[in-house]
This record gives C-alpha cells, structure tokens and sequence, in this order.
C-alpha cells in the first residue's frame, strides 16, 4: 500500500474532523508547518513537520520527520547531527532542468525526497523513479487532488512511494486511502472442483477488453453469485483459427458479476469503456485495469457448477465454444467445453454480501 500523507498546513475549517478521518482511515502521516501541531496525533500516525516559506524552528518537538529545502533551512545531513532522533526529507520545487536532476539526486541518496512538480505532465516524475530505481529511500510527490494521486500511484507501474495532499473536503482522507489500496492487492484464491456442467441455450455474454496486456497466468473472476467467482483466462494462449488477443477476457454471461477496484461487484454487462476491472493471477496478486471496450453479442452458452473445500456452490455461466477457457491450479488452461465433474479450477470466495456492488455485512440467499 502506497503512503498517504495529508498535508493540513493551511487547514482551518474541518480541520479537526479531517484530522480524526485522517487517523481513523489509517492513512501515514500528518503534516504541519508548526511543531505543536502535531502532539495530539496517535502513534500510529507519522508527525511531519513542514515549515516551508518559514524559518527552521530550533525544537521540532514530537516530529518524526521534518521536510527542508536546503536553500533555505540547509543540509538534511547537517541538520540531522543537531537533530539525530529525527528523520529530515529534501524538499525540490522541480520546474526546470536543473531542479529535475537536483530531484533525481535526492532520490537516489536521501532518506525521504518530497517533490513539487510545476508542470501537469508526468514525465519528469517518470525520470526521477528511473534514476531512483535502485535506491532505498521514499519519493512523497505532492498532488492536488485524488484523481491525481490515482495517476501519480501509477507511474512507470512502479509509482511513487507516496503522495502529499492537501484536503479540500471532508471525505477526501477517505477517498485518498481507497485510492492508495487500489494500485495491488492479494486475494485468497481456492480450488473449486466441477460438479456439473449443462448446455443452457442462448444468451448475450460479455466480452472484457481492456488497455492492458494480460499475463499469461492472468485474468478476471466472474461468477453468477457474489460469493464465488472463477478465475476465467484471458486470451493470450494461442488457438487455432483466430488470433491472440491479450487484452481480452471473454468473461461470462451479461448477468454475471466481476470484481473492480476496492472490492466491488459490477455486472459484466455495466461494464463500459473507463471502467476498471481486476487482474489477477494465479497466486491471487491483483491490479486494477482499464475497460476499453465491451463486447455484447448473443451465443450459445454452457453452465459450470463447482464447489469450494467449505460446501460453497459456485455456478459461472460461460460461451459454450471450445476457446472459451478457465484457469485451474499451477495455471492450467482448461477449455469450458471439456470441464468434467472432478475437475478442478481456480477461484475466490468474497466473504461479505453485496448492496449495489459494495461489500455489506447482512442476510442475502442467492440461488
């Protein structure tokens, strides 16, 4: 999970209930630009002290971080012997050449860099995490908003370590932490074994494309119900007569659900371009991806009944052609036509039940 610090320098309305949302969402850290700002905050929380425009004050108090920019408060390194129990960042304002390679350095020998970019493209960004490849220190980026920590999150795959935000509202240390959770997560995966497949007629099933290049053992969970899903392949194992398309999963009937991002359901047939499914592979690790495309047409379908080790029923309902494949355990690609009863195939069993996609802990028999 990325690092999310909230910037409540320049806070005055909501600040307390930003604060208390701040800690109850569990995000790293408070920054302040005064010391004293910082003593009531739990210890689970990181204390960041900030006085950026201002002098370096000579007791930073209960800070666990202070962030300088060394033209005006000096060397980290210097300031670290007076302060030997604190941890100091290098602040870079980068808007130019000379600041970029000054940010790339920071990031390659400083414990924490915190960066400023001026300019909205995301390029120098993708530099400094190049240069910092190898480095054992944190990159913190400031962004404006939620939508640009989502991007900035993203970067290179690999992302920034962290990001500062200021809030503008209430629900924005919410929307930040969700945010932060999305970029990877682990899923539990099981093995389902078949217990009966049946040949069901016609239907519209859906095919997933998205805007990113599946692995080999990847795809997405599709079930009927929302508490059992198999792990359906994407196309990028060859066949005959067509082409490979790594991009895409042909999922399951309309009806059926996937998951997205902070573990929601969606109906395969709400689903649209912009949307963002997840990726997940064999041993459950999970990305969100981009819906690019969906594909809607009516076609034969087949009916797979399965069963987790703890009696849980699981039915996915799928085209019934040949090409259409599951994933079963070590990757196995199994064509849906040729499922037996005894089988065994990968998938996940979400614990909660759903109200609109989300997960809710309450009373709900699906059959």
């Amino acid at each position: 999970m990325k690092l999310c610090w909230l910037d409540m320098r320049g806070s005055t309305e909501s600040a307390s209930a930003l604060r208390e949302e701040a800690v109850h969402q569990r995000l790293d850290g408070i920054v302040a630009a005064e010391a004293a700002d910082l003593d009531d905050l739990p210890p689970t929380m990181t204390r960041i002290l900030f006085p950026e425009g201002g002098p370096m004050p000579d007791d930073v108090g209960r800070a666990d971080i202070v962030v300088v920019d060394p033209a005006v408060h000096g060397e980290p390194r210097v300031l670290a012997e007076r302060h030997p129990d604190v941890e100091f960042a290098r602040f870079v304002d980068v808007h130019d050449s000379e600041t970029l390679e000054a940010a790339c350095e920071a990031a390659r020998t400083e414990r924490w860099s915190v960066l400023r970019f001026r300019d909205p493209t995301k390029i120098p960004l993708e530099i400094v995490i190049a240069a910092a490849a190898r480095a054992e220190g944190g990159i913190v980026t400031e962004v404006a908003d939620v939508e640009e920590a989502e991007i900035v999150f993203g970067v290179l795959e690999h992302g920034s370590d962290g990001v500062l935000m200021a809030p503008s509202a209430v629900g924005d240390p919410t929307a930040l932490r969700a945010a932060s959770a999305t970029q990877s997560s682990k899923l539990d995966l099981v093995e389902l074994e078949v217990t009966a497949t049946a040949h069901v007629g016609m239907g519209e099933r859906a095919c997933v494309d998205t805007c990113t290049y599946f692995g080999k053992d990847e795809g997405i969970l599709v079930g009927s119900h929302s508490k059992g899903m198999v792990l359906c392949v994407s196309e990028t194992h060859p066949l005959p007569y067509m082409p490979t398309r790594p991009f895409r999963v042909n999922a399951g009937a309309i009806h059926s659900y996937t998951l997205s991002a902070n573990e929601r359901t969606r109906y395969l047939s709400e689903l649209k371009a912009g949307s963002t499914v997840l990726a997940v592979d064999i041993e459950g690790r999970a990305r969100p991806v981009v819906v690019g495309r969906v594909k809607i047409e009516s076609r034969p379908l087949i009916s797979v009944d399965a069963v987790a080790p703890d009696g849980t029923a699981v039915n996915l309902i799928l085209q019934d052609d040949w090409h259409v494949r599951v994933l079963g355990p070590a990757g196995a690609v199994l064509n849906s036509t040729e499922l037996q009863p005894g089988d065994r195939v990968l998938g996940h069993l979400p614990t909660e039940d759903r109200h609109v996609g989300y997960p809710i802990d309450e009373f709900c028999l699906e059959t």
